[in-house]
């Protein structure tokens, strides 16, 4: 079926680059999108939770502290190295990783009160079954939570390095637009954000919060990127509940 997105991280080079970089001062993850997650998620005590794309798991060694007791989790992850890195961050808690493409995956019916999903649905191309596919193996009142590249990112040519200058084009022609980043090319799905949206309703889902990567001071130790951050949105966020 040709590469898919997970295969990206499976270079080592560009896997040791993004390791690295997550571990940077302020970086846009730690600092604009989990800070977002976790206030969409809430208390996840008892819960059990999907995650597709969950690279290397360490969210679910936060999620599977003392704060959450009773919590069983299982990670959905596509790449080789980041299974790896998966089962040595969950390794004695409960939780299990498999390795799958998130399209592939066989998802069993009526099983999880909480799917989440942390920027890997922009790899996906088809999005109407992944969300059914999802819808199908939450319980009943169960909760989808999930952030992506925001559109306003992916519908611009993205060159490697500190950006200064956006230009939104072909806003409305979705498909895949390939970047070069890390060091190495990957190619991210573009879609709008009524197209993620209506795409959630059709699957069934009620959605109940909308909302992007607004910097919060509080999670910044450097003023000059907390003002840059304030220019652009990165994330979009999208929660929703199956109601029956």
């Amino acid at each position: 079926m040709g590469e898919r997105g997970s295969d990206f991280y499976d270079n080592d080079a560009v896997f040791q680059t993004y390791m690295e970089r997550r571990q940077g001062q302020d970086n846009a993850n730690d600092t604009l999108e989990k800070p977002v997650m976790l206030e969409l998620i809430g208390d996840a005590a008892g819960k059990n939770i999907l995650d597709l794309g969950c690279g290397d798991a360490g969210f679910a060694a936060e999620l599977l502290g003392k704060q959450h007791k009773g919590l069983s989790y299982t990670g959905i992850e596509g790449s080789t190295n980041m299974v790896q890195a998966a089962r040595k961050s969950v390794q004695g808690l409960n939780a299990r990783i498999e390795q799958s493409y998130l399209e592939e995956w066989t998802y069993p019916a009526d099983t999880y009160d909480l799917a989440i999903s942390r920027l890997a649905i922009h790899y996906v191309k088809d999005v109407d079954h992944l969300f059914r596919s999802v819808y199908g193996a939450l319980k009943t009142n169960g909760s989808f939570i999930f952030s992506v590249e925001h559109p306003v990112i992916t519908s611009t040519l993205q060159p490697s390095g500190i950006r200064t200058n956006w230009i939104v084009d072909q806003y409305f022609v979705e498909g895949f637009r390939e970047q070069e980043w890390l060091g190495g090319s990957v190619k991210k799905m573009h879609r709008s954000i009524e197209s993620y949206y209506t795409a959630l309703q059709q699957a069934g889902f009620r959605v109940e919060q909308l909302r992007e990567s607004a910097p919060q001071r509080a999670f910044f130790t450097d003023e000059e990127t907390y003002l840059r951050r304030q220019r652009i949105p990165l994330f979009l966020f999208l929660s929703a509940r199956k109601l029956k």
